[in-house]
């Protein structure tokens, strides 16, 4: 069965609870909450998974590989075992800006084989990022996670159905969360293409109809290749979007 994750940015306690109350007043299909781990806001992911926890059974927050210090334990164990969050992603985290906070040279798989070893209840899944290398650098990367502990993927949004279904030939068997994540003006497109290395297909347009046309496209794809969708809408009016997405 496909299992749907939304993400929501905890930008603060007000705002994402008002976010959660729109999905769970509109959509009864969402199964999964998603909280990424952003430095500019003061609500860390862990406790927007807890807040998620009021309205969703299943939440997972993100885990910056480069803000665990291995020497010491995993800094939001207790808060997560507390709480009852049993899922959480990990990702290798960008350095912040101004170089304020202190980051270590911490890589992903070092965490979940943290994970793996203090909270082995935990179930821990892994980022994939198709577009930072060649797919041979990628798949070994996959491999490295999954004999560290990963049980499981979220990909970074993708654009092209054709992209997905060569991931999809080289990720057989293994639980996926695939990315989507509209794009909505030029200036998105032009961060996607020179931070992130992406290639719009040809017929990519940054409208409203063509991201929730393929969001469309990719429910299809995941109910047909048994697998889970991850959607994204991070500077996007939720409700006509996901409305959009979902056929309600």
């Amino acid at each position: 069965m496909v299992r749907i994750s939304v993400e929501l940015v905890p930008r603060d306690e007000a705002a994402i609870n008002e976010e959660l109350q729109v999905l769970k007043d509109n959509f009864d299909c969402i199964d999964v909450i998603n909280v990424p781990e952003l430095l500019r806001y003061d609500v860390r992911s862990w406790e927007g998974a807890k807040i998620a926890k009021n309205f969703y059974e299943n939440t997972m927050p993100h885990i910056r590989a480069i803000d665990i210090n291995l020497d010491k334990p995993l800094p939001m164990a207790k808060f997560l075992v507390e709480n009852s969050i049993n899922e959480v992603l990990v990702i290798a985290g960008d350095p912040p800006q101004d170089m304020t906070r202190k980051i270590y040279p911490t890589v992903s798989t070092d965490v979940i084989r943290k994970f793996r070893d203090e909270l082995p209840h935990i179930k821990v899944y892994a980022g994939i990022d198709q577009y930072r290398s060649s797919m041979r650098q990628e798949e070994y990367n996959i491999r490295r996670k999954v004999q560290a502990g990963a049980a499981g993927f979220f990909t970074q949004p993708f654009f092209d159905l054709r992209y997905m279904e060569m991931y999809a030939e080289m990720l057989e068997g293994r639980e996926v969360y695939w990315g989507v994540s509209p794009v909505m003006s030029e200036r998105s497109v032009n961060y996607w293409e020179t931070k992130n290395n992406v290639i719009f297909p040809r017929n990519f347009k940054p409208t409203l109809e063509w991201n929730i046309d393929f969001a469309r496209k990719t429910m299809n794809f995941v109910k047909n290749n048994d697998a889970n969708i991850y959607l994204m809408p991070i500077k996007t009016n939720l409700l006509p979007y996901l409305t959009g997405a979902f056929h309600k």
